[in-house]
């Protein structure tokens, strides 16, 4: 937002994996949980979600490592969404030290109202700039498509977090799955996901994030993807007569077109 944002560093504070060691937290395999303790990563996150003076929805925010890295790049406020009650305390002890740029919010994200959430957030017209308001998240792999699907279909309704206009999203998730998003037209990946995400919004691949990386490691490699909405959606039909024609097409199991037609 800014040409030269400036960070805003916050006190000294334990590092993230000590702070899991001292309240004896672990990922929850039930939650597909799977941090991201290192602040180098996460910075790069933050960076690309572009949130210089911008309000902020955190998805699963975890432990809170990401939320550092946002309150450094300079968010004006994050409301930081998360389900699993044991990470409160940390996230607690980091609001604390926001200067009231941070605020937590204890819910499922896949039936939080996220505008409720930021109530100085201001709406821009649709058609002109980007709002000050990002989401970003490493996304749970269990629920990453089904949330993805609910944001979709929430862009021609201007809802959720679209309300306040093309709200641009920067989202982890499993490499195979984001390969899939932004496969282009023809391409061997190009599923049903991509042609639901495409149609409404400009993808970018920003970079790949190694399993190694996470916390517990997982089997597969993660993606970084940045989303913005298209001001005009590339088909000109409502999303639910989108969606069946595009499950219909690719519900063969070698997805011929003219088969699903037919």
């Amino acid at each position: 937002m800014s040409a030269n944002p400036r960070p805003l560093r916050l006190p000294p504070m334990p590092k993230v994996a000590d702070l899991l060691r001292v309240y004896g937290l672990s990922a929850k395999k039930q939650l597909s949980q799977n941090f991201i303790l290192d602040l180098n990563i996460t910075d790069k996150i933050a960076k690309v979600a572009d949130v210089f003076d911008c309000h902020v929805c955190e998805v699963g925010a975890g432990p809170g490592s990401l939320t550092r890295s946002l309150l450094h790049a300079g968010a004006k406020h994050i409301a930081a969404v998360e389900i699993d009650r044991r990470f409160l305390p940390s996230l607690e002890m980091l609001e604390s030290a926001s200067r009231g740029r941070l605020s937590i919010h204890h819910a499922d994200i896949m039936k939080f109202y996220i505008p409720d959430a930021l109530p100085k957030a201001d709406a821009v017209h649709w058609h002109t700039e980007v709002p000050g308001v990002r989401m970003v998240g490493n996304l749970p792999f269990n629920v990453s498509i089904p949330l993805l699907l609910q944001w979709l279909e929430a862009i021609p309704q201007r809802a959720g977090p679209f309300t306040f206009g093309r709200t641009p999203m920067a989202l982890v998730f499993q490499k195979e799955v984001a390969e899939n998003i932004q496969a282009p037209p023809g391409d061997k990946e190009c599923t049903r996901l991509s042609i639901m995400t495409q149609y409404l919004c400009e993808v970018n691949k920003k970079y790949l994030i190694p399993r190694k990386i996470f916390v517990p490691e997982p089997k597969v490699d993660a993606m970084l993807l940045h989303f913005v909405p298209r001001v005009t959606p590339l088909i000109e039909a409502p999303f639910v007569v989108v969606e069946q024609v595009v499950k219909a097409i690719f519900s063969e199991r070698r997805k011929t077109i003219r088969n699903s037609l037919r």
